[in-house]
Protein backbone atom coordinates (compact mmCIF):
# COMPACT_ATOMS: atom_id res chain seq x y z
CA UNK A 1 0.00 0.00 0.00
CA UNK A 2 1.49 3.24 -0.95
CA UNK A 3 2.16 5.97 1.35
CA UNK A 4 1.41 9.70 1.82
CA UNK A 5 3.96 12.75 2.43
CA UNK A 6 3.94 15.97 3.30
CA UNK A 7 7.32 17.95 2.90
CA UNK A 8 6.96 21.98 4.08
CA UNK A 9 10.54 23.65 2.08
CA UNK A 10 9.17 21.77 -1.23
CA UNK A 11 11.21 24.57 -3.01
CA UNK A 12 14.44 24.54 -1.77
CA UNK A 13 17.10 22.38 -2.33
CA UNK A 14 16.62 19.64 0.20
CA UNK A 15 12.84 19.71 -0.70
CA UNK A 16 12.82 19.19 -4.38
CA UNK A 17 15.42 16.05 -3.70
CA UNK A 18 13.69 14.36 -1.13
CA UNK A 19 10.30 14.78 -2.86
CA UNK A 20 12.00 13.45 -6.02
CA UNK A 21 13.25 10.09 -3.95
CA UNK A 22 9.70 9.85 -2.61
CA UNK A 23 7.93 10.01 -5.59
CA UNK A 24 10.32 7.36 -6.89
CA UNK A 25 9.75 5.03 -4.06
CA UNK A 26 5.82 5.20 -5.17
CA UNK A 27 4.48 8.00 -2.41
CA UNK A 28 2.10 10.37 -3.29
CA UNK A 29 3.96 13.72 -2.27
CA UNK A 30 2.59 17.07 -0.78
CA UNK A 31 4.61 19.96 -1.04
CA UNK A 32 3.47 23.14 1.56
CA UNK A 33 4.10 26.60 0.09
CA UNK A 34 3.38 29.90 1.13
CA UNK A 35 0.91 31.95 -0.83
CA UNK A 36 3.00 34.78 -2.58
CA UNK A 37 2.68 36.75 -5.98
CA UNK A 38 5.23 35.45 -7.46
CA UNK A 39 7.47 31.93 -6.14
CA UNK A 40 10.59 30.19 -6.96
CA UNK A 41 9.41 26.49 -8.12
CA UNK A 42 12.40 26.28 -10.53
CA UNK A 43 13.77 23.25 -8.10
CA UNK A 44 10.73 21.54 -8.44
CA UNK A 45 9.23 22.08 -11.79
CA UNK A 46 10.62 18.94 -13.54
CA UNK A 47 8.22 16.63 -11.28
CA UNK A 48 4.73 18.40 -12.74
CA UNK A 49 1.88 16.63 -11.70
CA UNK A 50 3.68 13.85 -9.83
CA UNK A 51 3.42 16.59 -7.00
CA UNK A 52 0.71 17.97 -5.14
CA UNK A 53 1.26 21.80 -3.78
CA UNK A 54 -0.99 22.85 -1.23
CA UNK A 55 -1.14 26.05 0.51
CA UNK A 56 -0.36 27.49 3.65
CA UNK A 57 1.90 28.53 6.46
CA UNK A 58 4.05 27.83 9.55
CA UNK A 59 2.65 31.13 11.16
CA UNK A 60 -0.72 30.04 10.73
CA UNK A 61 -1.59 26.95 13.08
CA UNK A 62 -5.14 26.86 11.11
CA UNK A 63 -3.89 26.15 7.65
CA UNK A 64 -1.55 23.27 8.95
CA UNK A 65 -4.51 21.63 10.35
CA UNK A 66 -6.42 21.59 7.59
CA UNK A 67 -3.95 20.68 5.33
CA UNK A 68 -3.43 17.41 7.30
CA UNK A 69 -6.86 17.21 7.33
CA UNK A 70 -7.62 17.16 3.38
CA UNK A 71 -3.93 15.21 2.78
CA UNK A 72 -4.04 12.71 5.29
CA UNK A 73 -0.15 12.29 5.17
CA UNK A 74 1.24 9.16 6.74
CA UNK A 75 4.41 10.89 7.23
CA UNK A 76 5.16 14.92 7.43
CA UNK A 77 8.56 16.27 6.74
CA UNK A 78 9.67 19.49 8.34
CA UNK A 79 12.33 21.12 5.86
CA UNK A 80 10.61 24.94 6.14
CA UNK A 81 12.66 27.65 7.93
CA UNK A 82 14.19 30.96 7.50
CA UNK A 83 17.22 29.13 6.59
CA UNK A 84 19.92 32.03 5.65
CA UNK A 85 21.95 31.91 8.85
CA UNK A 86 23.43 35.48 8.25
CA UNK A 87 19.95 36.47 7.97
CA UNK A 88 18.66 35.31 10.96
CA UNK A 89 21.11 38.41 12.52
CA UNK A 90 18.76 41.09 10.87
CA UNK A 91 15.67 38.49 11.34
CA UNK A 92 15.87 37.54 14.61
CA UNK A 93 11.77 37.67 15.05
CA UNK A 94 10.59 36.29 12.29
CA UNK A 95 13.31 33.41 11.87
CA UNK A 96 12.62 32.44 16.00
CA UNK A 97 8.66 32.53 14.32
CA UNK A 98 8.77 30.06 11.67
CA UNK A 99 12.37 27.71 12.13
CA UNK A 100 11.50 27.55 16.18
CA UNK A 101 7.83 27.99 16.82
CA UNK A 102 6.77 26.65 13.52
CA UNK A 103 7.66 23.39 14.76
CA UNK A 104 5.42 23.78 17.14
CA UNK A 105 2.26 24.99 15.20
CA UNK A 106 3.28 21.74 13.15
CA UNK A 107 3.45 19.28 15.84
CA UNK A 108 -0.23 20.87 17.27
CA UNK A 109 -1.90 20.18 14.07
CA UNK A 110 -0.42 16.35 13.97
CA UNK A 111 -1.92 16.20 17.98
CA UNK A 112 -5.18 17.50 16.28
CA UNK A 113 -5.52 15.43 13.26
CA UNK A 114 -3.84 12.11 13.70
CA UNK A 115 -1.08 11.41 16.39
CA UNK A 116 -0.56 8.55 13.93
CA UNK A 117 1.85 10.27 11.80
CA UNK A 118 5.38 10.00 11.28
CA UNK A 119 6.91 13.90 11.91
CA UNK A 120 10.56 14.01 10.58
CA UNK A 121 12.66 17.72 11.95
CA UNK A 122 14.90 19.05 10.22
CA UNK A 123 17.49 20.00 12.73
CA UNK A 124 21.37 21.49 11.97
CA UNK A 125 24.45 21.56 12.97
CA UNK A 126 24.71 24.86 13.69
CA UNK A 127 23.45 24.57 17.12
CA UNK A 128 26.75 22.82 18.04
CA UNK A 129 28.37 26.10 17.00
CA UNK A 130 30.69 27.36 19.88
CA UNK A 131 31.55 23.47 19.74
CA UNK A 132 32.08 21.65 23.07
CA UNK A 133 34.00 18.47 21.74
CA UNK A 134 34.85 16.98 18.50
CA UNK A 135 33.36 15.22 16.29
CA UNK A 136 30.06 16.25 17.44
CA UNK A 137 27.41 13.31 18.26
CA UNK A 138 23.83 12.73 19.39
CA UNK A 139 25.54 13.16 22.54
CA UNK A 140 27.04 16.48 22.18
CA UNK A 141 25.98 19.27 24.09
CA UNK A 142 24.50 22.43 22.04
CA UNK A 143 25.72 25.87 21.99
CA UNK A 144 24.46 27.79 19.02
CA UNK A 145 26.13 30.85 17.92
CA UNK A 146 23.13 32.66 15.72
CA UNK A 147 19.63 33.26 15.96
CA UNK A 148 19.48 30.60 13.43
CA UNK A 149 20.99 27.96 16.06
CA UNK A 150 18.86 29.14 18.48
CA UNK A 151 15.47 28.72 16.83
CA UNK A 152 16.68 25.40 15.27
CA UNK A 153 17.28 24.12 18.83
CA UNK A 154 14.13 25.65 19.65
CA UNK A 155 12.60 23.07 17.38
CA UNK A 156 14.60 20.31 18.12
CA UNK A 157 14.22 19.75 21.55
CA UNK A 158 10.37 20.38 21.37
CA UNK A 159 10.51 17.96 19.07
CA UNK A 160 11.58 15.75 21.76
CA UNK A 161 9.64 17.02 24.16
CA UNK A 162 6.50 15.94 21.69
CA UNK A 163 7.91 12.64 21.49
CA UNK A 164 8.23 11.88 24.96
CA UNK A 165 5.04 14.15 25.96
CA UNK A 166 2.65 12.51 24.05
CA UNK A 167 4.04 9.56 22.48
CA UNK A 168 4.59 10.74 18.91
CA UNK A 169 6.75 9.16 16.02
CA UNK A 170 8.88 12.19 16.01
CA UNK A 171 12.09 12.56 15.21
CA UNK A 172 14.86 14.82 14.15
CA UNK A 173 18.01 14.65 11.71
CA UNK A 174 21.16 16.97 13.23
CA UNK A 175 22.00 17.34 9.12
CA UNK A 176 25.55 18.65 9.27
CA UNK A 177 26.47 20.99 5.85
CA UNK A 178 24.75 19.32 2.38
CA UNK A 179 25.44 21.02 -0.89
CA UNK A 180 24.47 20.34 -4.52
CA UNK A 181 24.04 22.47 -7.67
CA UNK A 182 20.68 23.37 -6.15
CA UNK A 183 21.86 25.22 -3.51
CA UNK A 184 21.22 28.98 -3.41
CA UNK A 185 23.61 31.25 -4.62
CA UNK A 186 23.44 33.19 -1.52
CA UNK A 187 24.97 30.31 0.38
CA UNK A 188 28.76 30.59 0.70
CA UNK A 189 28.86 27.24 -1.41
CA UNK A 190 27.39 27.97 -4.33
CA UNK A 191 28.16 31.86 -3.80
CA UNK A 192 31.91 30.49 -4.34
CA UNK A 193 30.90 27.96 -7.51
CA UNK A 194 28.67 30.29 -9.25
CA UNK A 195 31.39 32.92 -8.97
CA UNK A 196 34.39 31.12 -10.22
CA UNK A 197 31.96 30.27 -13.00
CA UNK A 198 31.09 33.85 -13.75
CA UNK A 199 34.90 35.33 -13.63
CA UNK A 200 35.74 32.14 -15.62
CA UNK A 201 33.41 33.48 -18.46
CA UNK A 202 34.42 36.92 -17.74
CA UNK A 203 31.26 38.61 -16.35
CA UNK A 204 32.70 39.18 -12.84
CA UNK A 205 35.60 40.38 -11.44
CA UNK A 206 36.11 39.60 -7.90
CA UNK A 207 34.63 37.25 -5.05
CA UNK A 208 34.05 39.09 -1.68
CA UNK A 209 33.91 36.93 1.39
CA UNK A 210 34.24 36.58 4.68
CA UNK A 211 36.18 34.63 7.47
CA UNK A 212 38.27 31.64 4.84
CA UNK A 213 39.13 29.56 7.89
CA UNK A 214 35.79 28.16 9.41
CA UNK A 215 35.56 24.25 9.00
CA UNK A 216 32.53 22.61 8.04
CA UNK A 217 31.88 18.83 7.01
CA UNK A 218 30.31 18.89 4.00
CA UNK A 219 28.37 16.25 2.26
CA UNK A 220 26.00 15.71 -1.10
CA UNK A 221 22.23 16.65 -0.56
CA UNK A 222 20.61 13.60 -1.77
CA UNK A 223 22.46 11.37 0.13
CA UNK A 224 20.98 13.67 3.12
CA UNK A 225 17.46 13.28 2.43
CA UNK A 226 17.89 9.71 1.77
CA UNK A 227 19.29 9.83 5.50
CA UNK A 228 15.60 11.36 6.44
CA UNK A 229 13.26 9.08 4.88
CA UNK A 230 15.69 6.38 6.75
CA UNK A 231 14.87 8.14 10.19
CA UNK A 232 10.79 7.59 9.48
CA UNK A 233 11.26 3.93 8.40
CA UNK A 234 12.99 2.66 11.78
CA UNK A 235 10.61 1.36 14.93
CA UNK A 236 11.42 3.33 16.87
CA UNK A 237 11.84 7.40 16.54
CA UNK A 238 15.25 8.62 17.59
CA UNK A 239 17.42 11.58 16.44
CA UNK A 240 20.46 11.07 14.62
CA UNK A 241 23.52 12.90 13.03
CA UNK A 242 24.45 12.66 9.32
CA UNK A 243 27.42 13.79 8.41
CA UNK A 244 30.61 12.78 6.73
CA UNK A 245 32.89 12.21 9.31
CA UNK A 246 35.33 14.84 7.03
CA UNK A 247 35.86 18.85 7.98
CA UNK A 248 37.20 21.65 5.47
CA UNK A 249 37.60 24.99 5.50
CA UNK A 250 36.11 27.61 3.46
CA UNK A 251 39.43 28.45 2.07
CA UNK A 252 39.86 24.92 0.50
CA UNK A 253 36.36 24.79 -0.91
CA UNK A 254 37.37 28.49 -2.25
CA UNK A 255 40.43 26.72 -3.61
CA UNK A 256 38.98 23.83 -5.26
CA UNK A 257 36.47 25.90 -7.20
CA UNK A 258 38.82 28.03 -8.51
CA UNK A 259 41.16 25.50 -9.60
CA UNK A 260 38.41 23.50 -10.91
CA UNK A 261 38.19 26.35 -14.03
CA UNK A 262 42.09 26.88 -13.83
CA UNK A 263 42.25 29.87 -12.03
CA UNK A 264 44.00 30.76 -8.98
CA UNK A 265 41.41 32.41 -6.31
CA UNK A 266 44.14 34.55 -4.56
CA UNK A 267 44.02 36.85 -8.05
CA UNK A 268 39.91 37.23 -6.76
CA UNK A 269 39.02 37.12 -3.67
CA UNK A 270 38.86 39.93 -1.40
CA UNK A 271 38.00 39.74 2.40
CA UNK A 272 35.08 41.52 2.73
CA UNK A 273 34.36 42.70 6.92
CA UNK A 274 30.55 42.90 5.91
CA UNK A 275 30.46 39.25 5.60
CA UNK A 276 32.10 38.22 9.15
CA UNK A 277 29.29 36.85 11.52
CA UNK A 278 28.98 38.70 14.74
CA UNK A 279 29.39 35.31 16.53
CA UNK A 280 31.37 32.43 14.21
CA UNK A 281 30.96 28.87 14.25
CA UNK A 282 34.39 28.01 13.34
CA UNK A 283 34.53 23.89 13.36
CA UNK A 284 32.13 21.65 12.51
CA UNK A 285 32.12 17.84 12.12
CA UNK A 286 30.07 15.17 12.80
CA UNK A 287 30.38 11.49 13.96
CA UNK A 288 27.83 9.74 11.84
CA UNK A 289 28.46 6.52 13.53
CA UNK A 290 25.06 5.89 15.08
CA UNK A 291 23.30 6.44 11.31
CA UNK A 292 26.16 4.22 9.75
CA UNK A 293 25.18 1.62 12.02
CA UNK A 294 21.06 1.82 12.77
CA UNK A 295 20.33 3.32 9.60
CA UNK A 296 22.98 1.61 7.33
CA UNK A 297 23.62 5.13 5.69
CA UNK A 298 26.68 6.93 4.32
CA UNK A 299 27.81 10.00 2.54
CA UNK A 300 28.77 8.81 -1.11
CA UNK A 301 30.27 11.69 -2.28
CA UNK A 302 33.96 13.25 -1.87
CA UNK A 303 35.10 17.06 -0.76
CA UNK A 304 36.78 17.16 -4.22
CA UNK A 305 34.16 15.60 -6.16
CA UNK A 306 31.21 17.52 -4.65
CA UNK A 307 33.21 21.04 -5.12
CA UNK A 308 33.81 19.52 -8.88
CA UNK A 309 30.45 18.65 -9.50
CA UNK A 310 29.24 21.89 -8.38
CA UNK A 311 31.52 23.94 -10.62
CA UNK A 312 31.10 22.07 -13.46
CA UNK A 313 27.04 22.91 -13.23
CA UNK A 314 27.43 26.40 -12.82
CA UNK A 315 29.96 26.18 -15.76
CA UNK A 316 26.78 24.90 -17.93
CA UNK A 317 24.33 27.47 -15.99
CA UNK A 318 26.52 30.19 -17.18
CA UNK A 319 27.17 29.06 -21.15
CA UNK A 320 23.44 28.39 -21.52
CA UNK A 321 22.38 31.89 -19.47
CA UNK A 322 25.13 34.48 -18.86
CA UNK A 323 25.15 36.60 -15.73
CA UNK A 324 21.34 36.06 -14.82
CA UNK A 325 19.88 32.20 -13.71
CA UNK A 326 17.32 30.52 -15.02
CA UNK A 327 13.61 32.62 -14.16
CA UNK A 328 11.49 30.89 -11.61
CA UNK A 329 8.71 29.08 -12.51
CA UNK A 330 4.77 30.32 -11.12
CA UNK A 331 2.60 27.97 -9.75
CA UNK A 332 0.15 28.23 -12.98
CA UNK A 333 2.87 26.94 -15.05
CA UNK A 334 3.53 24.16 -12.42
CA UNK A 335 -0.06 23.23 -12.92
Amino acid sequence: MSKTALITGITGQDGSYLAELLLAKGYTVYGLVRRTSTLPYERIYHLGDALKLVSGDLLDERSLRLILENCQPDEVYNLAAQSFVPESWSQTILTGEVTGLGVTRILNAILDVNRNIRFYQASTSEMFGKVQEVPQSEKTPFYPRSPYGVAKLYGHWITVNYRESYGLYACSGILFNHESPRRGTEFVTRKITYAAALIKAGLQQELRLGNLDSRRDWGYAPDYVDGMWRMLQQEIPEDYVLATGSTHSVREWVEESFMAVGLDYHDYVVIDPKFIRPAEVDLLVGDPGKARERLQWQSTVAFSDLVRLMVEADVKLVEEHGASQKPSRTLRELR
